[in-house]
């Protein structure tokens, strides 16, 4: 028999606090609204604080990793861990919960689902059955610890399941899922979702609940695998069973090419199943990592596949499909977790837009997050976020797609005459000027910037290249970036030029990683900024162990650093901002070249040698702008 959720003992003070908060929890837009337009958007969105410590009963010290769905009666059951110590990850956990009957608009009192008793409950994933309205929400278990660290590897974790049958308000008492989806082999580390599930609405598997999991297998000795899985159930719940396995060997050295974890999934119009996962420190590019199911989740047409020009942190997103676009909400800075986003997919998961094409949801530290259809125009986004620290508190925003940028037709283009190459897009309306050789773009500071398209041919891996370009400028502070490639953050490797004039320097700099050692830069600066509004060349070469920076026929190196300059992050190039958008040059640039090898002296100083024409990697000679398609 259900039991009732279960709460804390709290004081009368807690009480009032958090009454006296739950009247002061709704949060204004990011963006007041100043004209007619802002205020109609600011009408299809509103956000409220959803749990925050200080708010609500229970005495804890931080809520995290929120998980929502909707019921057959219309109610969102908002999940979360109540974390009772601090926010570490190891520690005396719950699993609590909040109901609204009214789309989100107000929330009921926070209730205890699950209580760790000094363990750790949580990695909520709830999933609804249409057929009967059970509410399931499958768990993880391990031994907590009281010093805050993390649980220790092996990590032994087992899953559990918990449902409840009146809507949501009582919920019938764990059981261990074990021996059902836990694999003897996968005896390290063992997650269940954290975001809610789906069930099937079509084909010959209609009515199957489906629910990513990810898993490590530990030899005595290290950790030699990584496994990504769905597990499904064909009879509401009764009985699970491992589906789709995808499994990456980890190398001696602990490397490994991909980890899938953190799964979410959709299903999409052709009832196939996306599944979109986070991952964490792989060879491959990238920081999120996708796979499909065509049947119903029994496996995947193929291994996941990172997208290395989907910028996000290393963190945990969710994907929702909304009519025949698809969802996915996720911090859009690609080193830090800030700047929560919804990103759309017009054509099933295959592309997603960009940085400059989504909605900035808040520009606040922000992390894990969930979303739900709150009924068939407005969509629900619960999420991590705090103006000082993304674990601040939890966050629900409804919109509609309304509210949603609009889709956004084909940028200007310039030309790419590397072999193979597609054109770059022009963003922001950079604008052709004179240049250095022949037409060169001129850029704003504001919003110009040019961006390749990814391509495999782009990054540099770990052997020599050689960087080059015209740069003309009068900027005198900020940060001036001419050209980016890879990653950014002191961690991601990259390679990068940029302007500095309020140090009075041209810098170049490279950071690697070789193996399983940890990331390690080398920089070159010049002892002038070169604002002086004239053209000047600068080049970046590694070669011959040494790390170069040529301007205007002036060099200057020191010792090159081992390892990949384009690995494990997310990847892009830049021409005139940042790859995180934070910084965008002011000033014109001409001629940028790249090529994988290192070039002579004497071939930098020609500037456009011939007998590097085979080496091309890119090759920008911004003389024009063409409309978009």
């Amino acid at each position: 028999m259900p039991s009732p959720p279960r709460t804390r003992p709290r004081s009368p003070l807690l009480v009032l606090t958090a009454l006296c908060a739950l009247a002061a929890s709704a949060l204004p837009a990011s963006t007041p609204p100043a004209h007619a337009e802002q205020r109609d958007r600011a009408a299809e969105f509103e956000q409220q604080v959803l749990f925050r410590a200080d708010r609500d009963p229970g005495g804890y010290a931080c809520f995290r990793i929120p998980a929502i769905v909707r019921t057959n009666e219309g109610t969102l059951l908002a999940f979360a861990e109540g974390r009772v110590l601090d926010c570490g990850d190891a520690g005396d956990i719950d699993i609590v919960v909040k109901r609204s009957t009214d789309g989100g608009r107000t929330w009921g009192p926070l209730q205890v689902v699950n209580e760790g008793g000094g363990d750790t409950h949580g990695n909520p994933a709830p999933v609804v059955d249409r057929d009967t309205g059970r509410v399931l929400l499958v768990e993880t278990y391990n031994a907590g610890r009281t010093d805050g660290g993390n649980c220790a590897v092996p990590c032994a974790r087992t899953p559990h399941l918990q449902y409840s049958d009146d809507d949501g308000r009582t919920w019938s008492a764990p059981r261990d899922l074990g021996a059902q989806i836990l694999p003897p082999d996968w005896n390290s580390w063992y997650a269940t979702g954290p975001v809610h599930g789906v069930q099937l609405s079509g084909g010959a598997h209609a009515g199957r609940l489906v629910i990513g999991v990810n898993a490590e297998t530990w030899d005595g000795d290290r950790v030699t695998a990584n496994h990504a899985a769905l597990v499904v159930s064909d009879d509401g719940g009764e009985h699970w069973r491992i589906g789709a396995t995808d499994t990456w060997p980890v190398a001696a050295d602990g490397t490994f090419r991909q980890k899938p974890s953190e799964m979410t999934l959709t299903e999409r119009a052709d009832g196939s199943l996306l599944v979109s996962g986070r991952e964490d420190n792989g060879t491959d590019l990238g920081h999120r990592t996708q796979a499909v199911s065509r049947d119903g989740g029994d496996s995947f047409t193929a291994p996941f596949r990172a997208l290395p020009d989907l910028y996000t942190p290393q963190v945990q997103g969710a994907v929702l499909r909304l009519g025949d676009r698809l969802l996915l909400s996720a911090p859009a800075d690609p080193d830090r977790r800030r700047t929560m986003a919804v990103r759309s997919s017009y054509d099933g998961g295959a592309t997603w837009d960009s940085v400059d094409r989504g909605t900035v949801v808040t520009r606040d530290w922000a992390g894990y997050s969930d979303m739900v259809a709150v009924d068939d125009a407005t969509v629900g986004l619960m999420y991590e976020a705090g103006p000082v620290d993304a674990r601040d508190e939890i966050r629900f925003a409804r919109f509609t797609e309304e509210w949603l940028r609009p889709r956004r037709g084909a940028d200007p283009t310039t030309a790419d005459l590397a072999p193979g190459a597609a054109p770059a897009a022009v963003l922001g309306g950079a604008g052709t000027t004179d240049g250095a050789v022949g037409g060169a773009l001129a850029f704003d500071g504001a919003d110009d910037a040019v961006r390749l398209p990814y391509d495999e041919r782009l990054p540099l891996g770990d052997g020599d290249f050689t960087v080059s370009l015209w740069f003309r400028y009068s900027a005198s502070g900020g940060e001036q970036p001419l050209l980016w490639m890879g990653g950014i953050g002191t961690r991601q490797p990259q390679v990068w030029l940029r302007a500095e004039p309020g140090a009075d320097r041209v810098q170049g700099l490279i950071t690697a990683r070789d193996g399983a050692a940890a990331p390690r830069s080398a920089w070159v600066r010049t002892d002038d900024a070169h604002n002086d509004g004239r053209w000047h060349h600068v080049a970046l070469r590694r070669g011959g162990g040494r790390l170069t920076l040529f301007l205007d026929g002036t060099a200057a190196g020191t010792a090159d650093v081992p390892g990949s300059v384009s690995r494990s992050s997310p990847f892009g190039v830049h021409i005139g901002e940042r790859m995180d958008g934070r910084a965008r040059f002011t000033g014109a640039i001409d001629e940028v070249r790249v090529w994988d090898r290192a070039l002579t002296d004497a071939e930098i100083a020609a500037g456009d040698p011939p007998s590097a024409a085979g080496n091309t990697v890119l090759h920008l000679p911004l003389d024009g702008v063409s409309a978009g398609g």
